[in-house]
Order: C-alpha cells, then structure tokens, then sequence
C-alpha cells in the first residue's frame, strides 16, 4: 500500500528529502508546505511538487500557484516530515499534527528534552532503528549527533568494557552553502553546554563515558569532528580502528583529502546530488595511537547526512520493515555504496 507524506519546510533539508524520496515507489508526496513567499516556491513548483501554506498566510502567497492550506494537505496524509526553521517543530506538533492525528518526524534543531521536547525518542538508524516501531513522534538527530553515532556504536559492539572514554571536539561550520542570507563572520565562537552531548547519549544510554566540546568557525563547508578514544589497556592499532568502519554504511575512508571544500568540489566533479556525500569522511592521515588512546578525526556532510536517515526513519515508522530491508530501499534512492567507492578511490593512499 503506497503512503502519503507530506513535507512541512522547503529549506536545507525539505528540498533534498522532497527530491529524493520523490522516487520511492512506496510513497507518494503529496506536497511540501512554504511559510515565506520567495523563489523557492516557484522551484518547488517546477519541480512538479504541490505548495501548500498556512492557512492564514494564503492571501500573502496570490501571485503563486498554491494548492491550498498547510491544515488541508495533513488531513489527506499518513506521516508528515517537519523541516520548519529549527524551535518551531514543537508548535507544529501542538497546533497541527496533534490535533489532526499524524505521524510526525522532526530534525535536529529541535529537543527531545524539556518542556517543548517534540518526542522522547531520538532516532539513529545505527543504534536503535527498531525503537521507532509504534512511534507517532519521532525527532532525527542533527548532522553532528548523527554523524556520531555511525563512530561510537562500532567501536561499541566491538570493544565493550574495554573503552574507558570518548572526548570530541565538534568543529562546526558557520552555516550551509545555500544559506546565502547568513553572513559568515571572521570569528570563531564557541558553545558552552552544547546539546550534542546529551543528545548522543539519549540514544547511546545516559552512562556512555562521552565528553564533547563545540565550536563555531567561519565556513560552510562541513563539520570537523577530533576525537580521542581511551581504553582501559594499550588502545588497538589505527589498522584496527579502520578495519572496523571498512563496511560500515554511510562511512568512507579517506587518505589524501586535504580540507571539507576538497571533498565538496569531489562530489560536484562526480555529479553527486547538491554536491552532498550523504556520509561522515574519517581521515586516515590523521589516525594515530598514543598509548591507551586513539586519536581520529572524520568529517561530516552537514546538509546530507540527515537525508537517508529521514528515509530510514520514515520506513520505520510507517511500514516496521526489519532493517535489512530497509538499508536495501534507502540504498536503492541514495546510492551511497557507490559514492562511497567513488570518494575512496579519489582519496585513495597514494
């Protein structure tokens, strides 16, 4: 039976979930919801996508060709992906999907924590995939928080009681390279208390040994992740470490890369979607092992890192498909072992 999803937000995220979900012969978008009349409305449009917006906003959006209201589009859907501007997710939920009785995924920008938590479940397809099973509201993590749980629960299953601590410093990038509005400033700012930490080890378990501090800095290019890894004896050898993400999904080994715009402009060369990898980069070169500690350092496709985990997500919840299959499906829209194969031999040791 296809299922019909309708996607709240047309930004960073909204697009690229709209267009590539948009071939899954298992769904049927019937359309994505705008809040601010600009040009990506007419995109969306052109790109064969119905526009809906806010009920109270219509008279603002006349000289586009709408379908019709936000409100009308839920009342027709079995699941709606909210890709609203980051804090505004919990309102949706309270004021729109709630009311009308929809199965709702939210993104990174909003809390499974507090008073306006969207969900009490974080997902990540590498950890706990099957939770979302019977879920109404679930929230997907952010680029970071995603891209971390693709390093630690390897290094988890592998080496149990064995691992002492995990300390990371999050390098993150100003903002995102259609975000032309945001002015990247020359500063670099940091976060005190940043909300990754807590959101790794919602779904990693309160008690992971896990330490992580964040900064800003001017680019659009990627996140950086440094990490350190202690063990409670002489740490395994960076061959080890490396053999252990060989074949894991979403994960690419890099030798010679250089910088995030190096990896960025690969993907444009090699004609990948909106020039994203969909996956998170460890930088072999910068491997090494220190006594008990293993140092690393991996990269993090922030724009596109989150897509093929929404889709993940939406199987989950919609069809309760055991992982397997589902890995197979997102494979067969992302075609990420190929892109994976591709940057490898890009960056292949010389």
């Amino acid at each position: 039976i296809m299922k019909r999803v309708f996607i709240n937000g047309y930004g960073s995220i909204g697009n690229r979930i709209a267009q590539f979900i948009k071939d899954d012969p298992q769904i049927k978008i019937i359309g994505v919801g705008k809040f601010s009349a600009d040009d990506k409305v007419s995109d969306a449009i052109s790109r064969g996508f119905d526009v809906y917006v806010p009920q109270k906003k219509i008279d603002s959006f006349k000289n586009y060709k709408i379908k019709g209201s936000i409100e009308d589009a839920l009342s027709d859907c079995d699941l709606v992906i909210d890709c609203s501007p980051g804090g505004t997710g919990y309102t949706n939920k309270k004021q729109l999907y709630e009311p009308k009785d929809v199965m709702a995924i939210y993104q990174g920008g909003e809390s499974v924590f507090g008073e306006e938590r969207v969900s009490d479940l974080l997902f990540n397809s590498r950890v706990n995939y099957k939770e979302a099973f019977g879920k109404k509201h679930v929230m997907q993590g952010s680029c970071n928080v995603t891209g971390m749980g693709r390093i630690l629960q390897p290094l988890r299953e592998k080496y149990g009681s064995r691992l002492l601590r995990f300390d990371a410093i999050l390098v993150r990038r100003w903002a995102d390279i259609e975000q032309t509005e945001k002015t990247v400033p020359d500063t670099i700012e940091w976060s005190p208390n940043p909300h990754h930490q807590d959101d790794v080890k919602s779904y990693m378990g309160q008690d992971t040994p896990l330490f992580i501090q964040a900064i800003k800095v001017p680019t659009r290019q990627m996140h950086v992740h440094m990490m350190s890894i202690r063990f409670k004896d002489s740490a395994p050898n960076p061959s080890e470490i490396l053999d252990l993400y060989r074949a894991e999904y979403g994960v690419a080994i890099l030798w010679t890369a250089k910088g995030t715009k190096q990896i960025r402009d690969a993907a444009e060369s090699m004609k990948f979607s909106f020039k994203d990898t969909n996956m998170i980069h460890i930088h072999a070169n910068m491997i090494e092992k220190i006594g008990d500690t293993i140092k690393m350092v991996y990269s993090d496709d922030q724009t596109g890192i989150v897509i093929p985990e929404n889709h993940k997500l939406m199987q989950a919840m919609l069809f309760q498909k055991p992982y397997d299959e589902t890995l197979a499906h997102t494979e067969s829209l992302f075609h990420m072992e190929e892109k994976k194969k591709s940057l490898e031999q890009f960056f292949a040791k010389k």
